[in-house]
């Protein structure tokens, strides 16, 4: 795309183009600002973020949306179609990981809520990477083969790399301007309260539920 015509949208994508008259204005699109790979902009933008949005789905297509956060460019461009973002030690229940080993499709989305408020959607093809694996292979740049260690001496225990399949814009209009504020930051912790502890009443809602209780 954006000027490769390998796929200008998916199936659904055209036919709702066409029911509702926005194909002209969708065909626009594809050919000015969807690329089948990160282009300098898109990379130095990535760069900067400290966290993302990583969507999933299983075999069956349940999905799954979470977030990862870490340092300002947790998230490493390899080259220009490869990322990479590391997975540290969370709460063991492995969704998006388990997601990726069934159903290898995967949508980034990353917003800059800071400065610019543009945001940019990466979709492509994942597989997971151990740490000593991903870091040691010999191709890989210096900046990106430097581990990446949170604050209290965290290291990934692996890796996600995607392998992009189609990269654009996010327009900025209605993407909300955000302050940031210092928040001490327990990486890496199993206390209960500094976790937000049972903040949606969820353990005394199970029972009776479709989960069991």
């Amino acid at each position: 795309m954006g000027g490769d015509t390998r796929r200008a949208g998916s199936v659904g994508e055209r036919e709702l183009q066409e029911r509702y008259g926005t194909a002209i204005r969708a065909g626009a699109f594809y050919r000015e600002q969807v690329l089948d790979h990160l282009n300098e902009a898109m990379r130095r933008f990535i760069g900067h973020m400290e966290m993302v949005f990583v969507a999933t789905a299983d075999a069956e297509g349940n999905c799954d949306c979470s977030l990862r956060a870490g340092p300002p460019g947790f998230v490493r461009a390899v080259d220009d179609r490869t990322l990479a973002y590391p997975e540290y030690r969370g709460n063991g229940v492995m969704a998006s990981q388990g997601n990726i080993v069934e159903n290898g499709h995967v949508g980034l989305f990353f917003a800059d809520f800071l400065d610019s408020t543009i945001g940019l959607h990466v979709n492509g093809h994942a597989r997971i990477a151990e740490s000593d694996d991903f870091l040691g292979r010999p191709e890989l740049p210096q900046e990106v083969r430097d581990d990446i260690a949170v604050p209290g001496g965290r290291h990934p225990e692996r890796w996600v790399l995607v392998e992009v399949d189609e990269a654009y814009l996010h327009c900025s209009k209605h993407v909300p301007l955000l302050a940031k504020r210092d928040k001490t930051i327990a990486w890496g912790t199993d206390d209960p309260r500094l976790k937000g502890g049972d903040y949606f009443g969820a353990s005394a809602s199970r029972r009776g539920t479709r989960l069991g209780g």
